[in-house]
């Protein structure tokens, strides 16, 4: 474009609420189902704010039919007066205008998680319409939005005594074009965690679309001491109540639960004003420095300094951690909209001074936990160090020798990480087909033999002495556990190529756990795939065709129409069958294969799933399996 065309003419404004239907992206973080849940959520946030604010104890979330959803709260209401400055009333303000709600007067709300304002008119304007009920003032007030836009003034309806606010809408399918519909599985682990976080509030959960109504009421006094029992729920913790310590510094309200138990992992969970930080923060930070001088000050005096040799690390203290921490600070500051990682520089000290105050007054007053704490600490550390010379004594061996990459890797030529794939095969025969079929410029193949460690019954030590694991680790290239360094990464994906049956479960299973509890930041970021090979070859008349599960086999046959005698219809049992030109075609190809990517979206239910599956206790991995049982397909046994 020449500068003789480019004129004021060019510059397109957009008003109101046109941005977010613009560029939806920006307020939700997307318009698939992550975006679409993440409506009701701020809408909820808000009735959460009006809780905290000490005017609402009860929320509805209710689930219609014809995918609208309605939420109530008992709080003040939304005011309907008229604002001064802006000539609409308060409702419409707040509906339609970014940036605008009492979050911003201190005077109306102490703390908040709704801080940019723009939560339910964001809502408003992702939707078809949008219905607004203000029960305040002995009346009930209505008014109506289409696409973010009022349609009518504010109507005053019957009278009541009650008071709060209900929300109404409908989202948009010209935007939500993947799915408009809730997920109330999705929805109630938000809800739950909500009400463990504010104690006294009760959330309802109500699914109306079923022909006999679902619902689920979450109010936990306990708050986040339930939190943690909750959590260690399927562990065997090492002291019988979980830690809990509260309080308020400089406006700063601090509230903190934690036990351990006889696990190798950590699960810590925290969060500001209720938004879940799942990328930490200053808060964090301060959190686990006092935890981690506190447990050094008590060694130092107790029966186990003489057994060790060196301070305890911050891994060593949080192993077998399990942790809640929430924090409400009046202004807090962000990383984007996201509002994942807390910046407030402020609050690591005012944390990190109150936690150990409260902590080292908490273990002067019961030494039996603090002592069944330090002798597992000294444990870990010890595990630590052998885990460190395990790793020296591998690199002082591959310097020796030069094989920095196992030799069963096929690796690939392409030099540039973000370009490379590799696939982690089950079994040396499919991993031969896997190299003959492959593309060698950017496709690496890893075959694994054998039986996998679990890992979620194991110290990191045993772990990168494992000769199974040992290649994944080398191969992959960014180390394990508090060395890891995604930005090492050899490959940008890391395919999981394992048989549709009972084993290739099972190995995706102990893989996948071993990613999680090493390798967090590799399923975080997308890293991690699993291979969708086919279950059928369908043969007829020399034509080849492949089937991924039942139905689809169903409809290639019935597509054929042809005699079902005349059809041959193989069933794969697993990919060695397969040659190389069939593996390629089927599941590397990156134009015709499918792949699934394995992503975290609630790290909660991924904690207490792993436990359940690969922990230690027997009776919850007995019961999921008796619950889920009904949902097999495809079963080989």
């Amino acid at each position: 474009m020449s500068s003789a065309t480019y004129s004021a003419s060019n510059i397109t404004v957009l008003k109101g609420l046109e941005a977010v239907r613009k560029r939806p992206g920006m307020y939700i973080g997307s318009t698939g189902p992550d975006g679409l849940h993440h409506l009701v959520y701020e809408v909820v946030d808000n009735c959460i704010d009006e809780a905290m604010a000490g005017h609402c104890d009860t929320i509805t979330v209710v689930l219609e039919k014809n995918d609208v959803v309605r939420v109530e709260d008992n709080g003040r209401g939304i005011p309907i007066d008229i604002h001064e400055g802006e000539g609409v009333s308060a409702l419409e303000l707040v509906l339609t205008r970014l940036h605008a709600g009492g979050k911003f007067d201190k005077g109306s709300y102490k703390v908040s998680g709704g801080l940019h304002g723009v939560g339910v008119s964001v809502v408003n304007a992702l939707s078809v319409w949008l219905e607004a009920f203000v029960s305040r003032d002995g009346y009930v007030h209505h008014q109506k939005y289409e696409k973010g836009s009022p349609i009518e003034s504010i109507k005053r309806l019957n009278e009541t005594d009650k008071h709060g606010t209900t929300i109404r809408w409908m989202a948009d399918n010209s935007i939500f074009t993947e799915t408009t519909t809730y997920n109330f599985d999705v929805l109630t682990t938000r809800l739950r965690e909500l009400a463990f976080l504010n104690s006294g509030i009760t959330i309802v959960l109500r699914d109306e679309r079923l022909t006999t109504p679902k619902e689920m009421t979450f109010s936990f006094e306990g708050g986040i001491r339930h939190f943690v029992s909750f959590l260690n729920e399927n562990k065997t913790p090492l002291h019988q109540e979980p830690i809990y310590i509260d309080g308020e510094r400089d406006d700063i309200i601090v509230e903190c639960s934690l036990q351990y138990n006889n696990s190798y992992a950590e699960a810590m969970f925290s969060y500001v004003n209720d938004i879940n930080t799942r990328e930490g923060g200053t808060h964090l930070v301060g959190f686990r420095s006092a935890l981690t001088r506190v447990l050094n000050d008590f060694l130092k005096n107790s029966k186990f300094a003489k057994k060790m040799d060196e301070n305890f690390s911050g891994d060593d203290v949080r192993e077998g951690l399990t942790a809640v921490l929430s924090v409400k600070v009046p202004e807090p500051q962000f990383e984007g909209q996201t509002k994942t990682k807390l910046g407030n520089s402020e609050v690591r000290g005012i944390v990190e001074s109150f936690v150990n105050d409260q902590l080292t007054l908490y273990f002067e007053q019961n030494p039996d936990v603090i002592t069944a704490i330090l002798e597992k600490g000294v444990l870990a550390a010890k595990a630590r160090i052998a885990a460190r010379q395990a790793r020296d004594a591998t690199r002082k061996k591959n310097s020796i020798d030069g094989a920095g990459l196992p030799g069963k890797l096929a690796d690939c030529s392409e030099k540039d990480a973000s370009k490379c794939e590799i696939y982690i095969v089950e079994g040396d025969s499919a991993g031969g087909s896997a190299k003959m079929g492959r593309n060698r410029r950017f496709q690496a193949i890893l075959p694994l033999w054998g039986k996998m460690l679990n890992v979620e019954k194991t110290r990191i030590d045993k772990v990168i002495g494992n000769d199974k694991l040992q290649p994944v680790i080398a191969s992959l290239g960014a180390g394990i556990g508090e060395t890891f360094d995604v930005t090492k990464l050899r490959y940008h994906k890391i395919i999981i190529m394992a048989d549709a049956d009972v084993d290739g479960s099972h190995i995706r299973t102990l893989l996948l756990t071993f990613f999680y509890r090493y390798m967090e930041p590799l399923v975080k970021e997308g890293h991690v795939y699993l291979a969708m090979p086919p279950l059928y070859k369908i043969t007829c008349d020399k034509k080849i065709q492949y089937a991924y599960d039942d139905k689809e086999k169903e409809r290639v046959i019935r597509e054929l129409g042809k005699d079902p005698e005349k059809i041959n219809i193989q069933r794969y049992k697993g990919l060695g069958e397969m040659n190389p030109d069939q593996l390629w075609e089927t599941t590397m190809d990156p134009d015709r294969r499918k792949m699934m990517v394995v992503t975290l979206e609630d790290t909660v239910e991924a904690d207490r799933t792993f436990t359940t599956l690969m922990g230690e206790q027997v009776e919850p991995r007995r019961k999921f399996i008796e619950d889920n049982a009904i949902y097999v397909s495809n079963l080989d046994v």
